[in-house]
């Protein structure tokens, strides 16, 4: 069984520095020992399916139906995941990569100790999904919904996001590195001990308001200042 690395516990320290200021918790990232893999050779996904130790290899699994499946030490690897349905699937100590897919449905699923690398997806529904130990590294997301999601320990690395909806949802140890952002909603969102200083950019749609609990670099606040300014009713004008 894959297993996942105890590597949280690390600090970091909020835009601010010295001694007693606030610092913001790493995350842990999942550290994945696959076994020996098996090759997928059954054709398509099942309901309430239960897939251990295999390996799907380029398999299409565009319009498959995997509602409330389970994927337990799995390898999927360049696979085909247009209008996948996998509402409440599980994700269990897997690694995802090269995957590619636009309206790949996993609404309320569960992610835990998943790697999620270079893939190419667009409008992935993951509303009210649980993410824990996640990481999401290379590749491009377009349209990413994790409205009323609960990320704990996620980080997401060298990849693109494009208009991200994070609403309601909650972040907690979620890091962002040498990550682009880019027009990402934040509305009724919750953070704690999220670190968006590695975000280049770093671009706000809705929701700065919600960004007690984040850390960000002086630079970013910089940037940020005229959505700040106008979420404050702050009128910004040069002197005559």
């Amino acid at each position: 069984m894959a297993r996942r690395a105890a590597g949280g516990g690390g600090t970091g320290t909020r835009a601010g520095g010295g001694a007693g200021a606030a610092k913001v918790r790493a995350a842990r990232r999942p550290e994945l020992r696959l076994p020996p893999l098996r090759p997928y050779e059954d054709g398509g996904l099942e309901p309430d399916g239960d897939y251990d130790a295999l390996e799907f290899l380029e398999t299409d699994l565009a319009g498959q139906d995997g509602a409330g499946a389970r994927f337990m030490d799995c390898a999927l690897t360049g696979c085909a995941l247009d209008e996948a349905s996998l509402p409440r699937a599980r994700l269990l100590d897997s690694v995802l990569s090269g995957v590619r897919g636009v309206g790949t449905n996993l609404a309320e699923a569960t992610l835990r100790d998943v790697e999620l690398l270079d893939a190419r997806l667009g409008g992935t529904q993951l509303h009210g999904a649980v993410l824990e130990r996640v990481l999401i590294r290379g590749g491009k997301i377009d349209y990413l919904n994790l409205r009323r999601a609960r990320l704990k320990d996620v980080v997401f690395e060298s990849c693109v996001l494009v208009e991200p909806d994070f609403g309601g949802a909650r972040l907690e140890r979620v890091e962002f590195v040498d990550c682009a952002l880019k027009e990402a909603d934040l509305s009724a969102a919750t953070l704690v001990d999220v670190d968006l200083r590695g975000a280049a950019p770093l671009e706000l749609a809705r929701g700065v308001d919600r960004l007690s609990g984040a850390v960000i670099s002086p630079a970013q606040l910089l940037d940020l200042a005229p959505v700040l300014a106008a979420e404050l009713g702050v009128r910004v004008l040069a002197g005559e």
